[in-house]
């Protein structure tokens, strides 16, 4: 008789919130109500500046080759070729630019007018790009690395669950304010199934100057929201543990912020991150190459409400 096979591990659960540099988590959203251009401004803030800079360039085409048509069309145009596109689309560029290097102008009033509105347009994208640019380059950002998985283990008799962070720009963030959540699906008295956000506390959430690495550690005891949760029991209650960190950069004299997330299968019990802060010759040495990586440490179950041994899995 063959014997039963174990179950199929459950998958891992969409992920709400995504890492500050990367996608906001597997949140589809429908029906929502569309902004469009009404909230234009904040998406172009918001993209990248490779897409902002090919939205300009494309835009920037796109009008000049608009109103070329219209000078084409109408005509008027001194020094310009007869049915010549483009002599009316550089036209146009000149008029938009401000160039105006004479050797084309407007003759009629029609083409006149089309210059006038022209102008008008240039000056108000060209205010509206120049402040997008601007709040861009001086928008606070981060550099906070980010350890690829959270670990569990006895630390001073106690399971603490554990996860680090570091400042990869080696400047003071002054203030620096860790808080933490767990975000779970449960299911209220009434049948209706909710997500809930637990606070974390956690052992030291605050740094006076964060400048190097930071390990954040959450005590797994009876009034932790982790306590007696096996990582089969995490993993089927959709958990999530979210992070962010607030601080003032002391170069840019502002808020900095960053945030990250840990599903159930990115938590590795049984295990401590492996050292990255050394000495050679009289100077400290941080190692960035180690920063992610753990090794076995003892945990005791029965401490955070667990039975028997807990499984140790492999980080990633």
């Amino acid at each position: 008789m063959a014997e039963p096979q174990p179950p199929a591990p459950l998958p891992p659960p969409p992920r709400i919130f995504g890492p500050s540099s990367g996608p906001r988590g597997n949140l589809e959203v429908r029906n929502a109500r569309r902004v469009g251009l009404s909230d234009l401004y904040h998406g172009l803030l918001r993209t990248s500046w490779t897409r902002l800079l090919l939205v300009v360039a494309s835009g920037y085409v796109l009008i000049n080759a608009g109103f070329g048509l219209v000078y084409l069309l109408l005509g008027g145009v001194a020094n310009a070729r007869t049915g010549s596109f483009a002599d009316h689309f550089f036209f146009s560029v000149h008029t938009f630019g401000t160039i105006g290097y004479g050797s084309m102008y407007p003759q009629t009033n029609a083409a006149e007018t089309v210059v006038s509105v022209e102008a008008l347009v240039s000056v108000i994208l060209n205010a509206v790009i120049t402040g997008l640019a601007f709040a861009k380059f001086a928008r606070p950002t981060s550099r906070v690395l980010w350890s690829k998985v959270a670990v569990v283990s006895d630390r001073d008799g106690v399971p603490t669950l554990m996860f680090r962070v570091a400042n990869e720009r080696m400047n003071h963030v002054v203030e620096a304010t860790i808080r933490a959540a767990v975000l779970r699906a449960e299911v209220t008295v009434e049948g209706e199934r909710i997500r809930r956000i637990v606070d974390l506390p956690l052992v030291r959430a605050n740094s006076p100057s964060f400048i190097l690495t930071w390990t954040v550690m959450h005590q797994v005891t009876r009034d932790s929201p982790l306590y007696g949760k096996t990582p089969e029991e995490l993993a089927k209650q959709e958990t999530e543990l979210v992070l962010t960190l607030t601080g003032l950069d002391e170069n840019l004299a502002q808020t900095i912020h960053s945030r990250q997330s840990y599903l159930a299968s990115e938590l590795v019990y049984g295990a401590r991150f492996e050292d990255v802060i050394g000495g050679a010759a009289g100077r400290r040495v941080l190692d960035y190459a180690r920063f992610h990586d753990t090794r076995p440490a003892p945990l005791s179950g029965p401490k955070m409400g667990l039975e028997g041994p807990v499984e140790v899995r492999p980080a990633g």
